[in-house]
């Protein structure tokens, strides 16, 4: 559809009306405050393949895929067609299924380090697992993480996430700080914050609480850090300190899981003892998932004396996730993962040369499938150096704006991207002149920020 003349058919009142609705019965009209947007959001009406269309008829290209769930984009017909013929046998039940047996063997056949695992509802909740899970095995209180890192919504696992200037401290001492006012402060002592591939002041932290700490959590590729991978040398820094001081390395791959075909991990010399998986795992439903190894999954197994961990969930392993899971990543295979990361590499080039040619201070950092834009001439290699003030963050939302409200294009609020196999050369191409007549017209604006 032609942005310019699909903007033409409609003034956003059917969206308008709507949210006027919404704000009588939701807090702030929305569920999720990723999708608040001023003056009012908008209320998709159907979604195929890489586009949505909403309720006022303008049909959008989706970069964001759900904030990266949907590996094959929207209503693939192999998963609408499983889950269907699974919807007309019960949509869960209190009793196991075979699809949970399915998609575990499914998964731990994907992924060498995988010796067991456990199925719950979302990526936040696998986080809020694997942590529990390391203190019942470790028997130690603290976790430690990195600043900026987004681990869900779990008290321990967000503290930092939103740190800024004002109070996020000496970088040799991060501070850790709350994203919810009220935080006790018992969780702000138990979590250690360090900064991350920092392997010299990292080391030096996690040795001052090292009878403590139950784990240290990684996300390999963190997105809100900045999209950048881990350094090996860094990996295997925290790796050899956990060996040596009673602790668990444990990663979150519920983003990053779609890097590899067994996920970031696989690019390291050294594993994780525990992973938490979510996202594309879940075939566009919600889903979460611990795997590791089989000893620290123990915590979790009723069949034991003493059980250290009970975890359940009304949920958990339904028999929709599980069969629209196993679907997805069965499509998900090596190749579909290579030709995706290829189409990704290609629209990176791309747009690292609409940049050239608009000659603005911006850059490109990513891995695998997903990459983010930067307002700044050089590839960020710390949280700190990523950090998005005020001004930063204003331009970032006129840009966004001017993309889903002119171009028709649906990015991430953060200013990325997340490939699904939809995608096609024609659609790259179309971001690639889209942001380049958003750059120029923003120009004076980013130049400034520098």
């Amino acid at each position: 559809m032609n942005s310019q003349n699909s903007n033409q058919n409609s003034n956003g009142e059917t969206s308008k009306a709507i949210y006027e609705r919404a704000v009588d019965v939701l807090t702030g009209g929305v569920s999720r405050n990723t999708i608040f947007r001023k003056p009012h959001p908008f209320y998709a009406a159907s979604a195929n393949g890489s586009f949505i269309k909403d309720i006022d008829g303008i049909e959008r290209l989706d970069f964001a895929n759900n904030m990266a769930s949907l590996v094959h984009g929207h209503s693939h017909p192999a998963i609408v067609n499983a889950v269907t013929e699974q919807l007309q046998k019960g949509s869960a039940y209190t009793m196991g299924s075979e699809a949970e047996v399915l998609f575990a063997e499914l998964l731990i056949g994907r992924s060498p380090e995988f010796e067991k695992i456990r199925f719950m509802n979302s990526g936040t909740e696998a986080v809020m697992t694997m942590i529990k899970a390391s203190r019942a095995y470790t028997g130690k209180p603290k976790i430690a993480k990195a600043e900026g890192a987004y681990h869900g919504t779990y008290d321990y696992a967000e503290i930092s996430q939103t740190a800024n200037p004002s109070n996020w401290g000496d970088i040799n001492n991060p501070n850790a700080v709350p994203v919810v006012q009220g935080t006790p402060q018992k969780v702000l002592d138990d979590v250690v914050i360090f900064p991350f591939n920092d392997i010299k002041r990292t080391i030096h932290l996690l040795d001052q609480n090292a009878n403590q700490i139950a784990c240290v959590l990684i996300d390999p590729v963190p997105h809100r850090i900045g999209l950048f991978p881990a350094t090996s040398e860094f990996i295997e820094a925290i790796y050899n300190w956990t060996r040596k001081n009673n602790a668990l390395l444990v990663f979150d791959e519920v983003v990053s899981y779609r890097v590899n075909f067994a996920g970031a991990q696989c690019s390291y010399s050294v594993k994780p003892d525990l992973t938490a998986l979510g996202k594309i795992i879940g075939g566009g439903f919600p889903v979460g998932a611990l795997a590791g190894k089989a000893k620290i999954m123990e915590v979790l197994d009723p069949r034991g004396t003493f059980l250290k961990h009970p975890h359940s969930g009304t949920f958990s392993a339904n028999p929709i996730s599980m069969t629209a899971g196993r679907v997805a990543m069965e499509m998900f295979d090596e190749q579909a993962v290579s030709n995706l990361n290829a189409l990704a590499m290609k629209a990176r080039k791309q747009i690292e040369e609409v940049i050239k040619i608009a000659d603005v201070p911006m850059c490109l950092t990513g891995a695998g499938s997903m990459f983010k834009l930067h307002f700044q001439k050089h590839a960020p290699n710390t949280y700190r150096e990523a950090y998005q003030n005020k001004e930063t963050r204003e331009i970032i939302n006129e840009l966004l704006d001017y993309l889903f409200l002119k171009e028709d294009i649906i990015m991430i609020n953060t200013l990325a991207c997340m490939f699904s196999t939809t995608l096609t050369q024609k659609d790259i191409d179309r971001l690639s002149e889209a942001l380049l007549r958003g750059i120029k017209i923003m120009k004076p604006k980013i130049d400034k920020l520098v």
